[in-house]
């Protein structure tokens, strides 16, 4: 099946810009994004646009369609009735480069600045043991593919600008999470997560999950356990007592 859709696609760049209408062919088992390549190739050849596997993998090609943040490559057109009018623009949390590119500098100083993983230092390579209960936990985690979706759904830093100095998104406190559950990891990650990233900032609305393309459980896996981590150790009486006797032993 074959037919002409209805495109309306922002153009601009720093300056600003418009949402301007094309008429497009559209054939059966195609996502937008081969209506993109489709419009750069017939109608719009200086359409800027970031993609790489068309696979679903490598989250380059986050964008919002109809107002939603998706993937252009795993949207498929059959998503849409014929007659419906498909609108794609940047994605609105992070500065407008060119048409549908965004600069997402802001996510890669946000990754700088979690430590790496910290294991024990007088464990030596080869001598890591690991209960697979372990090794499951943060599997999960370890499916994100960096499209920022969920940075650019998460109101914190979209509807707030100034916030994005203080948080750094359901991302890197995934990530953060993801280190903290590790059971040889002996970094601070606690700490960090509230005073640092702006754990406290986060209001569990669950919109991170709700566009994750991986389908990872951000909050209820990694956002929520870590706020119960934080409360415990700064609320819990019975753990604040653990930590003072554990700092005495150490000499501290």
């Amino acid at each position: 099946m074959s037919y002409k859709a209805d495109f309306r696609i922002w153009r601009g760049d720093v300056d600003g810009g418009e949402l301007r209408d094309f008429k497009v062919e559209v054939n059966e088992g195609e996502v937008v994004l081969d209506i993109i390549h489709r419009l750069q190739a017939t109608q719009a050849p200086d359409l800027a646009v970031r993609w790489n596997c068309k696979a679903g993998k490598c989250g380059s090609c986050s964008a919002e369609i109809n107002g939603r943040p998706r993937l252009l490559c795993m949207t498929r057109m059959s998503t849409f009735a014929p007659e419906e009018v498909v609108t794609v623009t940047p994605m609105r949390t992070f500065p407008v480069i060119r048409d549908l590119v965004t600069d997402v500098s802001f996510n890669y100083a946000k990754a700088r600045q979690v430590p790496s993983f910290t294991p024990p230092a007088d464990l030596k390579p080869g001598e890591y043991r690991m209960q697979q209960v372990d090794v499951e936990r943060s599997q999960e985690f370890r499916k994100c593919i960096e499209c920022f979706l969920c940075q650019n759904t998460c109101h914190v830093i979209r509807d707030f600008e100034d916030n994005k100095a203080a948080f750094s998104g359901p991302r890197f406190l995934m990530r953060i999470a993801e280190l903290d559950m590790h059971p040889l990891d002996v970094a601070d990650r606690q700490k960090a997560a509230q005073e640092e990233h702006g754990l406290g900032l986060c209001n569990i609305t669950k919109c991170c999950t709700d566009v994750c393309p991986e389908h990872i459980h951000i909050t209820d896996n990694a956002l929520i356990p870590m706020k119960e981590r934080v409360a415990d150790r700064k609320y819990d009486p019975l753990v604040w007592l653990g930590n003072k006797i554990r700092r005495r032993g150490s000499g501290d």
